[in-house]
């Protein structure tokens, strides 16, 4: 199989790395596309410097693909990517080296493209329009060690899809370890496919970027921060919204929802949730006291048959504050109908007519919101939460109202600026204090006259 080798692409994926540190926009992902298949794209037009490429612009841009002869195409899906992990995990954890097979087929390909920016919903768009382009035959490929064994019948069009094995992007030793084995699952598909002369192209993105935009502006109007927290035309899924027959009760929003079970198992409920919608909360409660929010999914990994995760909040009216407040009082989650696990929850209340919005929540100490384990089977469970903003009571028009934040006005770096400018100010003032306090004698000797004599009574 004749190659064309070209410095091209070498620079494209460096050029990747370092591009868009300021973007003009976060709801984009990356897509990187090679082929066997020689001078598919014009490396004239490779560099999109400062464009995000729209869901209009994105079949001109696969066109080529679909011109060749062979048409064989794999499609590498990552759960959330953004130019910053290629920038982030570049560099070698250990014996772990990410994205490593992926620069080196970018080095070698006949052809590669590398899109630095592409519309999320072009990203979510994709799948659906190659379909509708070519009579393709249709291979999902859920286990990843088999991947490289796939059967490739040449005399179709066959569409390979792939998803990549999501982490947890609260460790960047684990998410570094979840990129390395995604990356050699693409170098051994794309060697196999090689060492048995099949002619193929490669796209390899991600469904939504691993940076989520939002809106706020600020407003004090209560104890805590306050701010209106809505959902812009350009965000990447809207919240999760529960009726009650008519009316909205309940709306959830996270930008990562995800669960690790003994340490090992880790559950990535994003996309489940949010996106795909593959969730049942049928049986979620509203009242005008206590409301349940039911989430139930089913096979979400392998050895998890069921799982169910409900968050419990009641209202209460406080004579302190001459109004009602609304609190998360316990997450349960229930496996395969065994025992539940309960957590108790710290700090998530606000006003009843608000919403409560909290950047990290979790079981570790170290989030603005912290899950306390209150039983023995609740300590097998981590929760990861993070950009979650929750509503059970006094929804309108299936919006979140003001959102009271879990970081309050004084924050840890504020208390110790505001000490250590306290004590500087002490300093300051008592030295000046001592300054003005010196004085001259009143009296001096005369060394040519007779020595001074001063009273003892003076």
């Amino acid at each position: 199989m004749a190659r064309f080798y070209s410095v091209a692409p070498v620079q494209l994926f460096w050029y990747l790395t370092g591009l868009f540190k300021v973007a003009l926009a976060v709801d984009h992902v990356p897509m990187l596309l090679w082929s066997t298949e020689s001078s598919l794209w014009n490396s004239e037009t490779t560099l999109h410097e400062g464009h995000i490429i729209t869901k209009q612009e994105l079949p001109t841009v696969l066109q080529p693909i679909f011109t060749q002869s062979s048409k064989n195409l794999v499609l590498f899906l990552q759960d959330m990517l953004s130019i910053d992990d290629f920038t982030y995990y570049s560099e070698s954890y250990g014996t772990e080296k990410p994205f490593h097979n992926v620069q080196e087929i970018l080095k070698s390909s006949s052809s590669s493209l590398i899109l630095s920016a592409v519309d999320s919903e072009a990203a979510r768009y994709l799948l659906d329009y190659l379909l509708g382009v070519v009579d393709w035959k249709l291979t999902n490929i859920d286990n990843l060690n088999d991947a490289s064994e796939m059967e490739v019948n040449t005399s179709k069009s066959n569409l390979f899809v792939i998803k990549l094995q999501p982490g947890n992007r609260l460790n960047d030793i684990s998410m570094a370890k979840i990129f390395a084995a995604n990356d050699k699952v693409i170098g051994r598909l794309t060697m196999s496919l090689q060492e048995r002369g099949i002619h193929f192209s490669v796209i390899y993105t991600a469904m939504r970027s691993s940076r989520i935009p939002r809106i706020t502006d600020v407003a004090l109007k209560s104890r805590r921060q306050l701010m209106t927290i809505e959902v812009p035309d350009s965000i990447l899924y809207p919240p999760l919204s529960v009726t009650n027959g008519t009316e909205t009760c309940i709306l959830m929003y996270a930008s990562n929802f995800s669960i690790t079970a003994n340490k090992s198992v880790h559950v990535d409920l994003t996309n489940s949730t949010f996106v795909s919608r593959n969730v049942d909360f049928s049986s979620s409660a509203c009242s005008a006291a206590n409301t349940t929010l039911s989430l139930k999914y089913s096979n979400p990994v392998d050895n998890i048959n069921s799982l169910e995760i409900r968050f419990l909040m009641t209202k209460r009216f406080f004579a302190g504050s001459a109004r009602n407040w609304f609190t998360l009082e316990t997450v349960e989650i229930v496996q395969d109908n065994r025992k539940v696990a309960r957590f108790n929850v710290s700090v998530i209340s606000a006003p009843a007519e608000y919403s409560f919005h909290c950047q990290l929540v979790g079981t570790s100490n170290l989030y603005g919101a912290n899950l306390i384990p209150s039983n023995n089977e609740a300590k097998s469970w981590d929760i990861f939460i993070s950009e979650f903003q929750i509503q059970g009571f006094s929804v309108e028009n299936n919006r979140f109202s003001y959102a009271s934040d879990c970081t309050s006005f004084f924050s840890p770096g504020i208390w110790m600026a505001l000490v250590t400018s306290i004590i500087l100010l002490w300093i300051l003032t008592y030295g000046i204090h001592m300054i003005m306090q010196l004085t001259t004698n009143s009296r001096f000797d005369d060394p040519k006259g007779l020595a001074l004599s001063v009273p003892q009574t003076e």
